[in-house]
């Protein structure tokens, strides 16, 4: 794609002046405080507030909930004392206080800017001097030094970078709020993801109330946490006990059903996995996985078939992770070939009953990391039992008040749970 750059060359490349290098271990360090946002599920996936001076980009679908987060979380953040811009290059001011009225918000703190004019933006930002900035969105904002139209490469990417150098120079977080294409990623070039501190992505279903806040990059903190929120008609509202959103509408005497732990972070989550099998009517069967790798899904049918004895080739093989949810790591592999053997024989596997382990191609059962954690869970959730590796029993500290059997082999979990 040919980029339109200004004969002048970028807007700020006037400063010249020269920094010398200096050895790490004289470098001077003021030690700034995280500032701490009223969502705790925004908290957690920041990594425990926002860091002065960083720059953070928003992404996810259109009517996700994006600019409501913010925009609740700019008015609650914003006092005397920690001014807030809301920059909005896609409504005029009037539009977003409807918004806000909508949502039932008013600050006299947070500060309203329509404009998509780099230079007047960081103009403002100069004069009033807010402890953090919101732009709504990067795609939106251009830099008249450049022929080319809002969006493109070449103005994303500089206007990224113009902001980057106000939030360091300045010390103050930048929340970028980012469109996606179709396929799901970031617009723009590849580089403005590189050059933010966090990425942060919303996942979910516009049509449904839940919402997933997934920290895809971090110099700050985890990129395992995540944070879930609901949609209310006041806004996004956190989900304090996610395990029980997930679990909410299960059914406890169908087959094809079981229940995992899975950890994201340092945070436990009961997910139901579902799953059905038919006979196929077509000449090649059908694998379909939501929110599980589709490759995961084929090795643990190879399982099934070779080292349990389960004909699958000539069925078609559905698998769903209730909820919404996305699972990523091998422990919740028994769960899952559990729920496909159960709707393959059609038995109901115990409703009681969590299942954590990764299995391998001989069909047995490894160890897991962070067990406490995952057992803790299924306790509080009234769980009567657990299913774990051998070798993680092995190493157990202490007494919970679920029954908890370790097992070596798939095929010995499955004749225990089916039976």
């Amino acid at each position: 794609m040919e980029e339109v750059i200004a004969a002048g060359g970028s807007a700020y490349s006037g400063n010249t002046r020269t920094n010398a290098a200096t050895p790490l271990s004289k470098v001077l360090f003021e030690s700034r405080k995280r500032h701490a946002t009223k969502s705790k599920e925004f908290n957690r996936v920041l990594g425990g507030g926002i860091v002065p001076g960083s720059v953070i980009l928003v992404g996810g679908d259109p009517g996700i909930g994006k600019s409501t987060l913010m925009l609740q979380e700019g008015v609650a953040i914003a006092t005397n004392d920690y001014p807030v811009l809301y920059v909005s290059g896609e409504e005029s001011a009037q539009q977003t206080k409807l918004r806000a009225e909508r949502l039932g918000l008013t600050s006299d703190n947070l500060l309203v800017l329509a404009e998509t004019d780099i230079n007047t933006i960081a103009a403002n930002i100069e004069q009033a001097n807010p402890s953090l900035v919101i732009i709504d969105s990067i795609q939106t904002v251009f830099q008249p030094a450049f022929e080319s139209s809002p969006g493109s490469i070449s103005q994303v990417r500089e206007c990224a970078l113009t902001f980057s150098r106000v939030a360091k120079n300045k010390h103050i977080p930048i929340f970028l709020i980012g469109h996606v294409t179709k396929d799901g990623y970031i617009a723009g070039p590849k580089v403005l993801e590189h050059m933010v501190d966090v990425l942060l992505h919303f996942e979910g279903d516009k049509d449904h109330f839940y919402r997933i806040l997934r920290a895809i990059k971090n110099r700050f903190g985890s990129t395992r946490e995540i944070g879930v929120f609901e949609m209310k008609q006041s806004g996004l509202e956190d989900v304090e006990n996610p395990s029980t959103l997930f679990l909410g509408q299960r059914q406890d005497d169908i087959s094809g059903s079981s229940v995992i732990c899975t950890m994201e972070g340092s945070r436990p989550f009961l997910i139901e996995i579902q799953a059905l099998v038919t006979p196929t009517s077509y000449g090649m069967p059908q694998r379909t996985s939501t929110g599980i790798d589709s490759k995961r899904l084929s090795l643990l049918l190879a399982v099934l078939e070779k080292r349990i004895g389960l004909r699958l080739g000539t069925y078609d093989v559905f698998v769903n992770a209730a909820g919404g949810a996305r699972i990523d790591e091998p422990p919740a592999d028994l769960g899952i070939l559990t729920a496909i053997a159960s709707s393959f024989n059609d038995r109901v596997a115990d409703p009681h009953t969590t299942l954590i382990g990764e299995v391998g191609l001989g069909g047995e059962i490894r160890a897991v990391p962070q067990i406490e954690q995952r057992l803790d869970e299924a306790a509080k959730l009234g769980f009567k039992r657990a299913y774990i590796p051998k070798l993680n029993e092995n190493s157990l500290e202490k007494k919970y008040s679920l029954e908890v059997l370790g097992l070596s082999r798939a095929e010995d979990v499955l004749a225990e749970v089916l039976s």
